[in-house]
C-alpha cells in the first residue's frame, strides 16, 4: 500500500456514568457535539445541521492557537437510537482526501453506558496517535456533557 494513500484505524472503549439516551442524545444535538467533540485547544463552529439518516453536519475546528481552521462534513448513515450511530465524514482539505467512517456503539451498563467507537479510514496525514489523543480529549469533555444529575427547578 502507498504511504501517501494508506489509511488508520481507532478503537476506543469508555464508560459513562449516564444512561445512553443521553449519551446518544450528544452525538445527534447541534449544541452538544460543538461543546464536546473540538479536542482540548480547538474551539468548533457548526455550519448546518440535517438531522437524521441521509442527513448530517458541516463542522470547522479552529486551533485557538493559531486560528488555524480545518472544515468538514459528515453524513448519518444509521442511526438507532440509544444504540449505534454510524457516519461518514469528509475534510474540505484536499490534503485529507477520503472518507472517514465511524461507528459508536451504545450497550447499557450497571455503572450507565458502556461506550464503543471505532473510527476507520483516517487519512495518512493524521498521525493515529494524535488521534486517539484527541478522541481522549474529546470523550473527557463529552463525560462532563452527559453525567451530571442536574435536576430541572420546579
Amino acid at each position: 500500500m502507498n504511504h501517501t494513500t494508506a489509511t488508520g484505524t481507532v478503537h476506543l472503549h469508555r464508560v459513562l456514568a449516564a444512561p445512553p439516551a443521553r449519551v446518544y442524545r450528544a452525538f445527534t444535538d447541534p449544541d452538544a457535539l460543538v461543546r464536546w467533540l473540538p479536542p482540548y485547544g480547538f474551539t468548533a463552529h457548526m455550519h448546518d445541521f440535517q438531522p437524521g439518516v441521509g442527513g448530517g453536519y458541516r463542522m470547522s475546528f479552529t486551533n485557538f492557537g493559531s486560528g488555524r481552521s480545518q472544515s468538514f462534513t459528515v453524513r448519518f448513515l444509521e442511526l438507532v437510537e440509544g444504540e449505534r450511530l454510524v457516519y461518514a465524514d469528509r475534510f474540505d482539505d484536499p490534503a485529507l482526501s477520503g472518507e472517514t467512517r465511524t461507528t459508536v456503539t451504545l450497550r447499557p451498563s450497571v455503572a450507565g453506558t458502556e461506550l464503543r467507537v471505532v473510527q476507520e479510514g483516517i487519512p495518512a496525514a493524521i498521525p493515529v496517535d494524535l488521534c486517539h489523543l484527541g478522541w481522549r480529549d474529546s470523550l473527557d469533555m463529552l463525560a462532563r456533557l452527559v453525567e451530571p444529575e442536574i435536576p430541572d427547578e420546579a
